[in-house]
């Protein structure tokens, strides 16, 4: 079993990228896409074709260059149930942050978690980001407390510990590493919520998934660990592999895979 996740940036951007390739290269059997940024009717007509072997499910908000979560599965899979919402929240649910599908070994939720910086119109989100994670964590404490397995997996939009972002002194005052924003993920890990990458790979620097457009930030490597999988802790027996495909370039963003045995 392999799941994959990526912000992407907007879909139909990613499409005449390399998308295709990197779907056909990979051959996952779940694919977990953030920031899709469209409607169904405004993907490309070869999509469908190129996609045929899955089934999707989509979480779009609102507006369709903003936000929005896919999550594709082979149709082979045994498939259960989904739903795109934490219970009767309907704050979250116009931006298309959330796709939950149950599968018969375990529960997927899909994430994209707000930014928190202000918006261009001088809007706070930073409250909203830390509700969206109240909220979160409040309800996958009560899938986990029913006996379903959890894999949670996106863009978190917080790098949890220094050794998640290039210069931490320097940004220590910056929206995705503030210590509030940090609290959430500490209370995910409490919570026992395991950061794959980290359980594997607890020391190795210079690990980011999310690079700035600007100012060379890719090839230099410089910016920030924002994508995750964080399994409860039944999980980890299964887990074979978690990586980062950072060779792959086309989105700011880079694919994370996790590899399971079920």
């Amino acid at each position: 079993m392999k799941i994959a996740s990526r912000n992407v940036n907007g879909i139909r951007a990613v499409t005449v990228k390399g998308f295709y390739d990197w779907v056909k290269q990979n051959d996952p059997d779940i694919i977990c896409l953030q920031e899709v940024k469209s409607f169904e009717t405004q993907l490309p007509p070869e999509f469908r074709y190129h996609m045929a072997e899955y089934d999707r499910i989509r979480h779009v908000g609102e507006k369709p260059w903003y936000s929005g979560v896919a999550t594709f599965y082979k149709k082979s899979l045994k498939f259960i149930s989904w739903i795109s919402k934490f219970e009767s929240v309907e704050h979250f649910h116009e931006e298309g942050r959330v796709v939950e599908t149950k599968f018969q070994d375990f529960t997927l939720l899909n994430l994209y978690f707000p930014n928190g910086g202000d918006r261009a119109d001088g809007t706070e989100m930073l409250s909203y980001k830390l509700k969206f994670y109240e909220h979160f964590i409040h309800y996958i404490n009560k899938l986990k407390d029913s006996g379903q397995k959890i894999i949670t997996c996106g863009d978190f939009n917080i790098c949890h510990n220094e050794i998640d972002i290039a210069r931490p002194k320097e940004n220590a005052n910056s929206i995705w590493f503030l210590p509030i924003e940090r609290a959430e993920m500490d209370k995910l890990q409490s919570n026992g919520y395991v950061d794959v990458f980290r359980h594997y790979y607890p020391d190795l620097i210079d690990q980011y998934t999310r690079w700035s457009y600007r100012a060379w930030a890719r090839p230099r490597n410089v910016w920030r660990r924002l994508d995750y999988f964080r399994v409860s802790k039944d999980i980890i027996p299964h887990v074979k592999k978690m990586l980062h495909q950072t060779s792959v370039e086309w989105s700011d963003h880079c694919p994370i895979l996790l590899e399971l045995i079920f």
